[in-house]
């Protein structure tokens, strides 16, 4: 309704968008770095000689070492997605605040 209201309106569609993107980023990361240590462990038991090992096995034991190994490898996407979400929180926590300042009568509405 206010020029402020249409001001906070785009920025939530573009933070909002880079908190889905960092978060979504972050997810693949992870998905990825399981994926090439399960490889990594699958064709490592195939080269020392371990004929039938289960791509299961390999794929819990990659999800283990991945788990620590991701806390360092990805801390910046880490650090990223956690302060878009830590923004986005915050945008959420001050339209509840300038709602319920609204419903109490509060606020410029009676300019």
């Amino acid at each position: 309704m206010t020029g402020d209201g249409a001001v906070t309106d785009s920025d939530e569609g573009g933070s909002t968008g880079r908190m889905i993107a960092a978060v979504m980023l972050y997810t693949l990361a992870r998905l990825v770095l399981v994926a090439v240590l399960t490889a990594a462990i699958f064709f490592a038991a195939r080269v020392i000689g371990i004929k039938e090992f289960p791509l299961v096995v390999a794929m819990l034991f990659a999800i283990v070492i991945s788990l620590p190994l991701g806390i360092w490898l990805l801390a910046p996407l880490r650090r990223r997605a956690t302060a878009g979400i830590a923004e986005a929180d915050e945008r959420r926590r001050h339209d509840r605040e300038q709602l319920q300042a609204r419903l109490r009568g509060e606020g410029d509405s009676q300019a």
